[in-house]
């Protein structure tokens, strides 16, 4: 089975057209689950919101396809040389898999994440992606082009670091793509979720308290597939959805929507950086 998993994802790798279909279609599914079980009843056009999110997403999208090359020889390279902290280990197939999974997700989600709220440079560009005052799963994918640039390079760094293959990297983003469309979804999520998988995965009750408008709910739960990082490291909150609140206290909030204010708003002078 795991030999499938790898070919499988080995091959993704050359089908761009099947890595952006699964993205357009975990988009399309949580999108209509949204509308038959929202957990917010937003009073907005659900279309127009979509629009500059989209925008956003096709930013990202065009940064990774130019990051993929390098990508794929770091990745390589490692291999080749038996490179990383996965060739040092003599670990089972199988927990390799896992650990590599794990690790990944550490280092290019959570650790990369938390980086971003803490380096006032780097937390004007992220700003754009708390900006969002109607969160939705079209809001997974809402990074300013300069923030889609440093998590690329994050990226890429864990997969020097870890000497993952190409397979696993694949798997990883993949997995990434679809949780992130999960977790941003505005969707009712009974609680018997959070008090099971929600100890494995991020959930979006769990994520929802980090789009909440102000500090410290803000600065917590930065995990994107698995939520033990934060609940390890100190960063897990557990605030109650009906106290929560999305935009972000030092925007201006009634330009969630513009295309003009969000791609400005890093180089915004006026906007503080230390919120």
């Amino acid at each position: 089975m795991l030999e499938t998993i790898k070919n499988y994802f080995t091959a993704l790798e050359q089908h761009s057209i099947q890595r952006a279909l699964i993205l357009a279609c975990g988009i399309t599914f949580f999108w209509l689950v949204e509308f038959a079980a929202p957990l917010f009843n937003f009073k907005y056009n659900k279309f127009k919101h979509a629009g500059i999110n989209l925008f956003f997403t096709l930013t990202t999208i065009i940064i990774n396809f130019g990051f993929a090359f390098v990508m794929v020889i770091v990745a390589d390279w490692t291999v080749q040389q038996n490179f990383g902290l996965l060739h040092l280990t003599q670990l089972s197939p199988w927990i390799e898999a896992i650990v590599g999974l794990l690790l990944l997700d550490f280092i290019g989600a959570y650790l990369v994440h938390m980086i971003e709220h803490k380096v006032k440079f780097l937390w004007k560009f992220h700003m754009v992606h708390h900006a969002d005052t109607h969160v939705d799963t079209t809001t997974g994918n809402r990074h300013h082009p300069g923030e889609s640039v440093v998590r690329a390079v994050f990226a890429i760094l864990a997969v020097f670091i870890l000497g993952t293959p190409i397979w696993m990297v694949m798997l990883y983003q993949s997995l990434s793509v679809v949780l992130t469309q999960f977790n941003h979804a505005n969707i009712r999520i009974p609680k018997w979720f959070d008090k099971t998988f929600g100890y494995i995965i991020v959930s979006p009750n769990m994520h929802r308290v980090h789009h909440h408008i102000t500090r410290p709910q803000t600065d917590s739960n930065y995990g994107n597939i698995f939520s033990f990082w934060d609940r390890l490291l100190g960063t897990y909150n557990d605030t109650p959805m009906d106290q929560i609140v999305y935009g972000l206290d030092v925007l201006d909030n009634s330009k969630d929507e513009s295309f003009s204010y969000q791609l400005k708003a890093p180089f915004n002078k006026t906007i503080k950086s230390d919120y």
